[in-house]
């Protein structure tokens, strides 16, 4: 995600296994306790599937835009 200060901040993008109940601020919890600040995601997004493209590459540039 673009950011004015430090030109991008850290998205994460997550696909939940069926069944499973997280929340972001669970993530963000859990990425404070074992990451350091900097690498900590501020945003969080849930998606079913993720993009990709025919070789099963994560189509990166279709998450930004989002």
């Amino acid at each position: 995600i673009p950011d004015p200060v430090m030109g991008e901040e850290l998205k994460a993008c997550v696909v939940l296994k069926p069944g499973e109940c997280l929340t972001a601020e669970d993530i963000q919890d859990w990425a404070r306790a074992f990451l350091a600040k900097f690498k900590a995601p501020r945003y969080v997004e849930f998606y079913d599937c993720l993009p990709r493209n025919a070789n099963g590459k994560i189509l990166k540039a279709a998450l930004k835009t989002n």
